[in-house]
């Protein structure tokens, strides 16, 4: 084997692979030396995909150095007919699949992974058999698979397919589109528009192959195309120049010149019909596309005029701008708008799986934590948005930072709810042992337990604090100095309610159990003057809790309770002594019956007036059933004669 030839790797599918043809250096084509593979030999190969097969070079251009089988893979690398080495892949199949693990290889063969921002893209669309393979190998020194002519005029290409120029530099990548209205896909014209999008999308130049003779006329091929290109680039991309080369194919006598007027003034007609957003609705079509015409000789008639024409285009991107540092090219937007979107959204998925948000704790760094993990998605989508435009880039990532803040939103607010929560519980646990056996200065106590719990929680609320997000906590903090407040007042009004009804109860519960007992026609009014004596000495209880601070409101209202307070407890009295009744009576008739006026025990003789002692025993008997028959705390009225 020359050691000068060119080597290099060939992948095959061996369920893709077509028919085996001698001499030919077209994609997608295996060569061996002059003969098919019989079936025996291609069930061999099928059983041993991973045998490396070392074949001889069946011409000065093609040499298959080893052929690797892996079923899901069609890469092919042979050598143009320049001689330099050149290698394509099937990007996107006919059936739609993006050929990852092919276009992976072929990046890695080939360098594109590393050139960073210095390459050029080129791709081709236009109607199926006008000539877009032949164009772009000659154009590019490629090797995509051409027509052939004796075969008839079918579907060559299919799918999107890819090549790295080699002999342009810097880094040139060459796309071959599947042919727009192709009899094999009919009306289905779904693909040809996402072909002819796709290209817009990731082309700086994109070749657009037009027929002379259908210059002018009104449904011409690829007129549709451009308006769905035109509306798209203004939809998507915005304002960025694209360079769209219109190549007239099989030129006649009219002057180029003439034919270059038309061809703009149909351009400039699909361009003023597109609909346009209202920001672009006087944006002129040069401030999208730069638009260059060429034309080109019939390549089968006219073969080596065609060459040299095709030569001329070929300057003219070796000396391009285009073809030199892409820092100064901006990428195409309507594909960052694409691949920013994946990139945030593979970010964004990615964060929220993360376990560590699914457990909210009220322990220290919570907010750091957040904050840090925030700060990472964000950096690694910066790091893999680099060289996309930076506008829909700014865009994407302010969207992709808007969504994290919202899915975190829920769990800072629970965060805030957990601190609040477990501060009121601190604070009420603490505030009750600082009052065990306080009166006095009962509002200080409060007011500096109450600022002393504010203070750490508002330590706790900036903890949880997000860098990324200004989130108000106001709110949260107003409801926790709210359910304190109400804490403290709830505890204030039962430590003066239970102070006060002390101090009745030592005032009022003996004396009015005792003048019960006794039950005399002066047992209600001087429970009516103990109540009022109550109220006296109140006020000198009411001093002694000074330290309350309470408002008249408060106060008013303490009042009213008392009252309803004492009264409840007089009537719980009578009611307690109620069913004694009885034997109140009877005790009372024996003490009268028994005893004189100076409660000395009666001598029994003649003299006395037995009946008429038993009638007064009796009639002051009654008098204790009238005294506990009726509740008398109101008004003056005693009348309760039997």
């Amino acid at each position: 084997m020359n050691s000068t030839s060119w080597m290099s790797t060939v992948e095959l599918s061996l369920d893709k692979q077509p028919p085996l043809r001698e001499k030919d250096d077209c994609v997608g084509e295996r060569v061996t030396q002059g003969r098919e593979l019989s079936d025996r030999d291609r069930q061999a190969e099928e059983r041993d995909r991973a045998k490396r097969v070392e074949r001889e070079p069946i011409s000065e251009n093609v040499i298959w150095v080893q052929s690797v089988y892996n079923k899901n893979v069609f890469i092919a690398f042979s050598s143009p007919v320049s001689g330099d080495g050149c290698c394509s892949t099937l990007l996107v199949g006919g059936d739609r699949e993006f050929n990852v693990t092919g276009f992976e290889k072929f990046t890695k063969f080939t360098g594109f992974a590393k050139v960073g921002l210095s390459y050029l893209v080129v791709a081709i669309i236009g109607a199926q058999s006008s000539g877009k393979s032949t164009l772009l190998n000659h154009l590019f020194h490629t090797n995509f698979k051409e027509m052939d002519a004796f075969r008839g005029r079918s579907q060559t290409t299919k799918g999107i397919w890819v090549a790295k120029c080699p002999t342009i530099h810097p880094f040139t990548l060459v796309m071959d589109m599947e042919g727009t209205d192709g009899k094999e896909r009919g009306e289905d014209t779904a693909f040809e528009k996402q072909t002819t999008l796709f290209a817009l999308a990731v082309a700086d130049v994109l070749l657009i192959n037009i027929w002379c003779h259908d210059i002018g006329r009104e449904h011409a091929s690829n007129k549709s195309l451009l308006n769905t290109v035109f509306q798209v680039m203004m939809r998507l991309f915005g304002p960025r120049k694209t360079t769209l080369i219109f190549v007239i194919r099989d030129k006649t006598k009219t002057p180029l010149e003439n034919l270059e007027s038309e061809l703009r003034n149909d351009i400039q007609k699909i361009w003023a019909s597109a609909p346009k957003a209202e920001a672009h609705k006087e944006t002129p079509l040069s401030e999208f596309f730069n638009v260059e015409v060429v034309a080109l000789s019939n390549y089968e008639d006219k073969e080596d005029a065609f060459k040299a024409e095709v030569a001329g285009m070929r300057q003219k991107f070796i000396h391009n701008e285009l073809a030199g540092d892409r820092q100064a090219v901006v990428p195409a937007s309507g594909f960052s708008l694409i691949r920013c979107e994946e990139i945030a959204n593979e970010k964004y998925s990615v964060f929220a799986a993360n376990e560590e948000l699914k457990v909210i704790s009220v322990h220290p760094g919570f907010g750091k934590k957040l904050s840090s993990m925030i700060y990472t998605c964000i950096s690694g989508y910066d790091e893999e948005a680099t060289y996309y435009d930076e506008g829909v880039k700014s865009v994407k990532r302010k969207q992709l930072e808007e969504k994290l803040l919202q899915f975190v939103q829920p769990k800072f607010q629970d965060l805030l709810e957990l601190k609040r929560s477990f501060t009121l519980d601190k604070f009420k646990e603490a505030f009750d042992k600082d009052l065990d056996g306080v009166i006095q200065g009962f509002s200080v106590t409060a007011r500096n337990s109450t600022e002393s719990f504010m203070a750490q929680f508002d330590e706790g609320c900036a903890d949880a604090v997000i860098k990324q997000a200004n989130w108000d906590t106001s709110k949260v903090r107003d409801k926790l100095r709210r359910d304190i407040e109400a804490h403290v007042a709830s505890v204030h009004a039962d430590k003066i309610k239970d102070h006060c009804e002390a101090k009745l109860r030592e005032l009022l519960s003996g004396p009015v159990e005792a003048l019960l007992k006794q039950a005399n026609n002066m047992t209600w009014p001087t429970i009516r003057r103990r109540l009022r004596e109550a109220e006296s000495a109140f006020s000198g209880s009411a001093a002694a809790i000074s330290g309350y601070e309470m408002d008249e409101q408060t106060k008013a209202k303490i009042d009213a309770n008392l009252e309803k307070y004492v009264r409840r407890m007089v009537e719980d009295k009578a009611k307690e002594e109620a069913p004694r009744v009885l034997k109140h009576m009877e005790e009372r008739f024996k003490t009268k019956f028994s005893y004189d006026s100076n409660s000395i025990p009666r001598v029994w003789n003649r003299r006395e007036n037995i009946g008429a002692i038993a009638r007064t025993a009796h009639s002051s008997s009654l008098e204790v059933l009238s005294v506990m028959a009726v509740i008398r705390l109101d008004g003056d009225d005693d009348g309760h004669k039997i």
